[in-house]
């Protein structure tokens, strides 16, 4: 089935460049974000886990996704397709994970504003 027309079967690679071009800056604003908030002065407490794994876990996927599409065999347009669908789903699981870290950050301050003498 492949072998009837190599050509049919290969993704432009100017294309497939702009791909790797955004999954390098994707990735790196994830990076970036798991880095400032492991940077952050205030203490992790265990429930940070919550948003930590599904955040490290997409990262994963994504450094996966940027490995696939910088070989050669990115090229062919099964490869391609199978590294995007890592990329989304790293996406995803880093999305996730971010906005489980907001949620944890708002019921946080929620909860000592809404405590008396709490500061």
């Amino acid at each position: 089935m492949d072998e009837q027309n190599p050509k049919e079967d290969l993704i432009e690679t100017v294309f497939r460049n702009g791909t790797v071009t955004t999954v390098g800056i994707l990735l790196a604003f994830s990076l970036g974000f798991i880095t400032h908030w492991a940077a952050n002065p205030i203490p992790w407490q265990t429930y940070h886990l919550v948003a930590v794994l599904p955040i490290l876990i997409g990262i994963a996927l994504q450094m996966r996704a940027l490995s696939l599409l910088l070989d050669i065999k990115s090229l062919q347009r099964r490869v391609y397709k199978h590294a995007n669908r890592i990329f989304i789903a790293g996406l995803v699981f880093t999305a996730c994970g971010v906005g489980l870290a907001i949620l944890l950050d708002f019921f946080e301050i929620a909860t000592k504003s809404a405590l008396p003498g709490a500061s």
